[in-house]
């Protein structure tokens, strides 16, 4: 072993230590207030939204708007300022700025704590939806959803405590490697679920299986599975499986009454936006998310957009951003109002996040107009009750 290599040992291992140490004072120490959110309802815009004409209000930029500016841009096709494409207003009793594109979720304004001053490590979509989801821009590691259940476990009998409602339309860059438990055991990984009346793909039993052949096949699998499990100790990927076995099963009685929008009320269906085509495909994986939620999944996570369907304008982002915001707004803000209707908005912490931003100068001109990846400042939004947003608006760094 060379002299630098020891000395790298020897510091990763000391470091390794203190940041144990670091923890352990750390675990003993009371926090500013009392946890309250006992779950995670996260929406991702794939593509990423822009900052600067959804919550991020920049006078200045319009005014300048048209001068020339030199700033080198993921593409390199800048060279323009473009200043806030549409109009902003403050909102609510907090005066939250939000633009005229999103008028159902400005109407939540009191209910947002907006983070201004978010940063990726990396311009390129993939390892940029990584970053967001693990705080990695490379893949494999450990999801938050997959952390929030390794830590707080599940309230959910018969769901997965992680479940991910994917836009129909496409999967967002990377695919399902973005809920991966990494290294984490492989029971706290994301199940995926479809749009479909069948949201979990085979998990229905087909018409021509009897019960009593449906359950002596399960009984003997089982009994296969915990005998192989006792012969490979430590085999968490093992007991993952045979745990989702014994879950599936639970699962064919849970999932098609919980994904069954049907029992909804009128009043329910247009809160979401169900009744209109473009607002209807968000609108119910929002819906199910509530649904899900309220059951005691303790993570969800909803895209909206996908890798070949998204907020990414890099031209006519007038055109992108309008369509993009008619599918988002009214089923987002309608799902705020729900679980603040129902009281989870107490104990639920909702997360609007997104890539990266967009640059505040332009690439073309005119209506072709749209703005390059911008990794260095971006906007994401969180959600809770009323009462806990007020102290978190006021803070001026947010």
């Amino acid at each position: 072993m060379s002299v630098s290599s020891r000395r790298k040992f020897l510091f990763d291992a000391g470091a390794g230590f203190g940041w144990l140490a670091v923890s352990s004072l750390a675990s003993g120490a009371a926090p500013h207030f009392p946890p309250k959110a006992k779950r995670v309802l996260q929406v991702f815009q794939v593509g990423g939204m822009s900052h600067l004409d959804t919550f991020d209000y920049k006078p200045e930029l319009k005014r300048r708007n048209g001068q020339p500016f030199d700033m080198p841009t993921f593409f390199g096709q800048g060279g323009t300022l473009l200043g806030n494409v549409f109009d902003f207003k403050q909102r609510g009793q907090s005066g939250l700025w939000v633009s005229d594109l999103l008028p159902d979720l400005a109407e939540c304004a009191d209910r947002l704590t907006v983070i201004r001053t978010m940063v990726s490590k990396s311009a390129n979509h993939m390892p940029a939806v990584a970053h967001m989801n693990t705080g990695f821009v490379l893949t494999g590691f450990p999801s938050m959803g997959a952390w929030v259940v390794y830590g707080l476990g599940s309230e959910a009998e018969n769901l997965p405590s992680f479940v991910v409602l994917p836009d129909a339309r496409a999967l967002p860059w990377g695919g399902t490697v973005q809920w991966t438990n990494g290294f984490l055991p492989a029971a706290v990984q994301g199940t995926q679920f479809r749009k479909a009346s069948s949201p979990v793909p085979d998990l229905t039993t087909p018409a021509t299986t009897s019960p009593e052949s449906r359950r002596a096949a399960l009984d003997w699998l089982s009994r296969m599975n915990r005998r192989y499990a006792d012969e490979h100790p430590g085999d968490s990927t093992l007991d993952a499986r045979l745990r989702s076995y014994e879950l599936a099963a639970s699962m064919q009685l849970s999932v098609p009454g919980i994904a069954d929008l049907s029992t909804e009320s009128e009043a329910t269906r247009r809160l979401y936006g169900l009744e209109d085509k473009e607002t209807e495909p968000l609108g119910r994986q929002c819906l199910l998310a509530r649904r899900l939620i309220e059951k005691g999944v303790r993570f969800v996570q909803v895209y909206h957009g996908g890798s070949s369907v998204d907020w990414d304008a890099h031209g006519a982002i007038v055109a992108n951003h309008t369509k993009r915001a008619k599918e988002y707004d009214l089923p987002v803000a309608g799902l705020l109002r729900d679980l603040a209707a129902r009281g989870l908005l107490e104990d639920t912490l909702v997360m609007g996040v997104t890539e990266f931003g967009r640059t505040p100068v332009a690439q073309g001109t005119g209506k072709s107009a749209g703005r390059d990846h911008h990794p260095d400042c971006f906007t994401c939004w969180l959600a809770r009750s009323e009462e806990h947003t007020s102290e978190l608006q006021s803070r001026q760094y947010l």
